[in-house]
């Protein structure tokens, strides 16, 4: 498609996924002349939903479960509503399945899940509790790049003092029972990080306390519906979008004064390197990228067959056994290894919203951790754990759709090696992505930013990369 005439942009934003979404959201808000470029044909990042098994099956291409979608300070403020999002919560945000069909269940109560935890119920409510009554002024302070001083210094204090540890170190230390420990530890193995690396703890809290504190919802009809609501709503600001319009040059682009990538550094370089300083490009270059995925999406004829009845309540489910396992899984990814038993994050989204299949139908959504940029097949083991505590699931299969970790870099560059978190998320790139700068969006070359989750704070469709980047060119430049 062809740029549309009209004189010069304020803002031109390349990529139309949640963040530069956002970003274009906050300029057109703000009275700015915006323009968004894509290069596939349908907008959505992370949040693309297709058919990619069978008609009529409807699967998230990556992202599906949202919690910080309706958690995060910008979503909050958006009318998406009025452009056709719907939020979907299961009964319970998450089940925790172990061996010998038992399970733990997490519900949006903490008392409720509390009861559940004997001897750690106690432990349970005071870490939970106090967290998830005053989680709006804690993510004020973790969404974003590290506010100095902090906004809310005793509750970020309190909350940093465990978020430091390593993750397998503050379950043991809170924890009693092995269920309680195996929910922390599939918890934070959401960081990607090997669970004895310090700031793991902070991926196990922050997502124990949305789920009390929001729920682990899903979009109705596809994460798509979240992107496409967006759009609506930037057209409705007089933004522009153009799709199917590749950007190999920064020279390519029309007049602005200001260009957002939400692109991960390798590409800005690619782009823009000859305009921004040396040091600078070497920086970008000394961005590390994680650990990747190996997706696979099914089409079932009926719902999982699940041992513990408690996983029929949730749409997420963490398979991984007890946390001296997933700990080993995790571990071995970093060494470069393929585990024989790998920690899977699985959604059942038909099971709670019915238009993602056809009548009686259902779909699934699985991955797993793997090395950088690996093109091993991981179906065999992935499904040997959903075996393991759901029998019979392979004979409920209609199709599959499986990705490896360079399948997934195929698919969006921005999945460098199928790292889906656009960069590791560990202590030394958690506030200072993609380099330490007072303003980690901007870029030393004037009017050139990053919006992407290469930036504070990181993975997750929450879009407050581009709100944050946005904020700074409006302040910067306008």
């Amino acid at each position: 498609m062809n740029i549309p005439s009209g004189g010069k942009f304020d803002a031109v934003i390349v990529g139309a996924g949640p963040n530069g979404l956002a970003a274009a959201i906050t300029l057109a808000r703000a009275g700015k002349k915006v323009l968004v470029l894509e290069s596939r044909e349908t907008i959505g990042g992370g949040s693309r939903t297709a058919e990619l098994t069978l008609p009529g099956f409807r699967h998230d291409v990556c992202s599906a479960i949202h919690p910080l979608g309706v958690a995060s300070p910008f979503f909050r403020g958006l009318p998406l509503a009025q452009f056709g999002l719907e939020w979907v919560f299961p009964p319970a945000a998450l089940a925790h399945p172990l061996d010998g069909g038992r399970a733990v269940l997490v519900e949006r109560s903490v008392e409720a899940t509390a009861a559940r935890m004997g001897r750690d119920a106690a432990a349970y409510r005071r870490l939970y509790g106090t967290f998830s009554r005053r989680w709006q002024v804690l993510l004020d302070d973790l969404l974003g790049p590290f506010p100095l001083p902090p906004h809310h210094p005793l509750t970020l204090g309190t909350f940093g003092a465990m978020a430091l540890l390593p993750a397998a170190w503050l379950a043991r230390l809170l924890f009693r029972q092995p269920q309680t420990r195996a929910l922390f530890a599939g918890q934070a193995a959401h960081s990607m990080l090997p669970l004895e690396a310090p700031v793991t703890s902070s991926f196990g809290l922050i997502m124990g306390i949305l789920t009390h504190a929001v729920g682990w919802p899903m979009a109705r009809r596809g994460s798509q519906a979240i992107v496409d609501a967006m759009a609506g709503y930037l057209l409705s600001l007089g933004g522009e979008i153009v799709t199917g319009r590749h950007v190999q040059s920064i020279d390519q682009l029309p007049p602005s004064s200001a260009t957002l990538f939400d692109l991960t550094p390798r590409q800005l370089v690619r782009i823009a390197g000859d305009a921004l300083p040396q040091n600078y490009r070497h920086a970008l270059d000394r961005f590390r990228y994680g650990p990747g995925v190996c997706k696979i999406d099914y089409a079932l004829d009926s719902p999982v067959p699940w041992q513990a009845r408690e996983c029929r309540q949730a749409a997420t489910v963490h398979l991984g056994g007890e946390l001296e396992e997933i700990a080993a899984s995790e571990r071995a990814v970093w060494a470069g290894q393929h585990p024989e038993r790998p920690y899977v994050l699985f959604v059942q989204q038909s099971l709670f919203d019915p238009s993602r299949a056809p009548q009686g139908k259902h779909t699934a959504w699985a991955y797993c951790h793997v090395p950088h940029g690996s093109t091993f097949d991981m179906t065999s083991r992935i499904e040997a754990q959903i075996e393991r505590f759901a029998p019979g699931f392979q004979a409920r299969i209609l199709a599959r759709h499986v990705r490896n970790a360079a399948q997934m870099e195929e698919y969006n560059p921005n999945y460098i090696g199928g790292d889906i978190n656009g960069g590791v998320q560990d202590i030394w790139q958690f506030f200072t992505r993609p380099v330490a700068r007072r303003v980690p969006y901007s870029t030393p070359a004037r009017g050139i930013y990053l919006c992407s989750s290469s930036t504070p704070p990181g993975g997750g469709v929450h879009g407050m990369c581009g709100y944050h980047a946005a904020q700074a060119v409006l302040k910067q430049l306008f």
